[in-house]
């Protein structure tokens, strides 16, 4: 592997220069990827290694980023642990029925990564032949999962899978000790198959109070952090609208944790002392003009000084984003790096 700045930079090793990639930088914004969904939805993509490997690949060609996440979705395990799953064009994953009683646990299992998910083992191994960049594996965060899984498919208020926490709490743990496992095994999976670092993606855990967080998640994510910390790899942990939640997020786990723009990076790092930081830009701000998009990107480099910051968007790539938007992200940060002396 040629470039190995992100993995250093999420070890919280001496680097280069500040390491960038984006979350969904293979996606709707593409016009080849455009053109591929019209010929296959895409879990056809994600369920022959060959195309998910190809368009895995595509960011790293076009953009230069640092790193490769493996192209997949945080829903595929669910499809294969007794659940039907449907990724409905325009609205997002749909479950139905949805898990809201004991008898509807039943239809859950705990996964076998390598019985019921090989295509996307599949595809880490072409992509690790291939990479001069670190590959980022990543999987659902447990109260991502469950909200699909209770509330049958996106939700703003969580109303069902709260209600179920408040008022059915050992119905919720087992639903929450069965995500846990499957989490980590999956995991654990895509690390024997070579991914160099993962991302915990909890995207709708800033729902969350820190005092429920603490109660109704952390002792779930702490257990997929340890094992993941336990095969010694790099732990990204991620999660949107969770200013509250920093510090219970950095206790239970992770060597990296995902900031997203609501939360100035100076203040988080203010918050969180050494921890290695990824993020912030809005992604919208891709929507602006170049000079916008370069000044911003100075202001978020400033905040850190490059040191220990993976820089990133707060959330994924918008569809309506310009390519060349993108370009201009990762041009800017090569640019801070020479401009203050990394290189």
């Amino acid at each position: 592997m040629k470039n190995r700045l992100l993995l250093q930079a999420a070890r919280g090793e001496p680097v280069d220069r500040p390491p960038v990639w984006f979350m969904r930088q293979a996606g709707r914004y593409q016009a080849r990827y455009r053109a591929l969904r019209e010929k296959y939805t895409l879990m056809e993509i994600v369920r022959q290694p060959e195309l998910s490997a190809m368009v895995t690949l595509w960011p790293v060609e076009e953009l230069g980023v640092d790193g490769a996440i493996l192209f997949s979705d945080i829903v595929v395990p669910l499809s294969s642990m007794g659940i039907g799953v449907d990724l409905r064009e325009g609205v997002g994953p749909v479950v139905d029925p949805p898990l809201r009683t004991e008898g509807d646990l039943k239809r859950l299992r705990v996964l076998q990564p390598e019985e019921d998910v090989p295509y996307v083992l599949r595809a880490i191994d072409l992509l690790v032949k291939e990479l001069e960049v670190p590959l980022i594996g990543f999987a659902g965060g447990p109260f991502t999962l469950a909200s699909y899984l209770v509330e049958g498919g996106p939700s703003r208020s969580f109303l069902h899978l709260k209600t179920l926490m408040y008022r059915e709490e050992a119905l919720y743990r087992r639903l929450m000790d069965i995500l846990a496992e499957s989490i980590a095994r999956y995991l654990l999976a895509q690390i024997h198959h070579g991914v160099h670092l993962v991302q915990l993606f909890d995207s709708w855990v800033g729902a969350l109070s820190p005092e429920d967080y603490r109660r109704y998640v952390f002792p779930y994510t702490r257990k997929i952090a340890d094992a993941v910390a336990a095969a010694g790899v790099p732990l990204i942990h991620f999660g949107v609208g969770t200013s509250s939640l920093l510090e219970a997020m950095a206790e239970a786990g992770g060597d990296v944790l995902g900031i997203d723009w609501r939360e100035p990076l100076g203040r988080a790092r203010g918050r969180l002392g050494s921890k290695v930081l990824q993020g912030n830009l809005d992604p919208a701000v891709l929507l602006a003009e170049k000079p916008f998009i370069q000044a911003r990107v100075r202001a978020l480099l400033e905040e850190t000084g490059g040191k220990g910051h993976i820089v990133n968007l707060g959330h994924g790539v918008l569809p309506q984003t310009p390519p060349q938007a993108l370009l201009w992200v990762v041009e800017e940060v090569h640019r801070f790096a020479e401009r203050t002396g990394w290189v």
